[in-house]
């Protein structure tokens, strides 16, 4: 009889020959222009003048396929603390053309892996805090806002060992999250009050990936008509109000939690709805005393929050074939597949790697033609592809 849980796969990759300069912290320089020059250079597959980069994922989740694409803000915004870690963040003509770029990566995954049995597809990213000092343990390698699209083959995974459950970056989207412990039907309720034309709220446990029992306790939505709503410019609208509500809600929360009954934030997305649901709800204030009372006496809970808004927002494949979005709150160091109840340790081993690289490129070069093909981009040539 088949067990289900999280699992633990391990992935093997080609070590990357970099050097990290004496006395920097390994994440300080991958945030510099110099490691992102070698992550064109050696991995990049496509550019557009909107500065997105597609690249090989050098440090992969998965080798069957897994790509990404980074608002590579490298060269014109020097300062890490200064890049957008957000979509809200980026230019509306960015975000236009990011979107397209989605579309298109996603329907050829669905393509090339259409049987839900068979194959675990998703896509989507995770913000990277840029309130963090940049030495902090667990802060993403890359500060700049990126994404992912990647498939695992389900028999691997029912063959893997599982994981730990008390993993933390397992839990902090289920019932051991401060919001779904403290504050799961507030959290829900606003939510509920988005102006959906398109997203349909999921029925509990309706979404879960039954292999792996995740995601768990987080607001999810069906996408009705699949591959062809991502088509649409509204459905996009609607993947960021999503993150929009999840800004308004965690801005205002650990602004209650930081000063007691402070005022509504600045620049708020949905400020009626705010004043209406939240600040005037006696569990979402009292869940933010919980947590201001602990900082003021635990240094080491107070140093660990993550202040301002850090998220996980994701499109995937359920086991029914049906498309679905859901978000989580960001926690320390946690892999966007931990949503899904997938936890990947890499392990250097070129010649492992070598060994699926052919397939993993083919498919990497026939979807950058297709971006190419769409006016999203011109190609890359490194030592492993040519430019076209």
């Amino acid at each position: 009889m088949m067990q289900y849980g999280p699992r633990e796969i391990m992935t093997p990759f080609r070590p990357i020959p970099l050097d990290v300069p004496e006395g920097m912290a390994p994440n300080e320089f991958f945030n510099s222009a110099e490691n992102l020059n070698d992550l064109v250079h050696n991995n990049g597959l496509l550019s557009n003048p909107e500065n997105l980069l597609l690249y090989r994922k050098a440090l992969g989740h998965s080798n069957e396929f897994d790509t990404s694409i980074i608002y590579n803000t490298s060269q014109c915004i020097l300062d890490p603390l200064g890049r957008p870690v957000r979509r809200t963040q980026v230019p509306d003509n960015v975000r236009h053309v990011w979107s397209r770029m989605n579309q298109i990566i996603i329907e050829y995954m669905l393509e090339q892996y259409p049987d839900p049995e068979q194959w675990l597809v998703l896509a989507g990213e995770a913000s990277l805090d840029a309130t963090w000092p940049l030495t902090a343990p667990g802060v993403p390698s890359i500060r700049m806002l990126h994404n992912h699209f990647m498939v695992f083959d389900k028999a691997m995974l029912r063959e893997a060992p599982f994981a730990d459950t008390d993993n933390p970056n397992l839990t902090d989207g289920g019932q051991h999250s401060l919001f779904q412990a403290h504050m799961r039907d507030v959290y829900r309720a606003f939510f509920d009050e988005l102006d959906f034309h398109i997203l349909r709220p999921c029925n509990d446990g309706s979404c879960r990936i039954v292999l792996t029992g995740y995601p768990q306790g987080l607001p999810a939505w069906e996408i009705p008509g699949g591959v062809e709503a991502l088509k649409e410019v509204r459905f996009w609208k609607e993947y960021d109000m999503i993150l929009k509500g999840f800004i308004d809600f965690y801005r205002t929360f650990f602004t209650q939690v930081s000063t007691r009954n402070a005022p509504m934030p600045k620049r708020a997305y949905f400020p009626e709805r705010i004043e209406e649901k939240l600040l005037f709800n006696n569990d979402f204030l009292k869940a933010a005393k919980m947590v201001r009372d602990r900082c003021i006496v635990d240094a080491k809970y107070a140093n660990a929050i993550r202040w301002q808004p850090a998220f996980k927002q994701l499109i995937y494949r359920n086991d029914n074939g049906k498309l679905i979005v859901t978000i989580s709150q960001n926690s320390i160091g946690n892999a966007i597949t931990e949503l899904l109840g997938v936890v990947v340790k890499r392990a250097p081993d070129a010649e492992a790697y070598e060994k699926a690289e052919p397939a993993l490129i083919e498919k990497l070069l026939e979807v950058r033609k297709r971006l190419i093909a769409a006016d999203l981009g011109e190609g890359i040539a490194t030592p492993y592809w040519p430019a076209e």
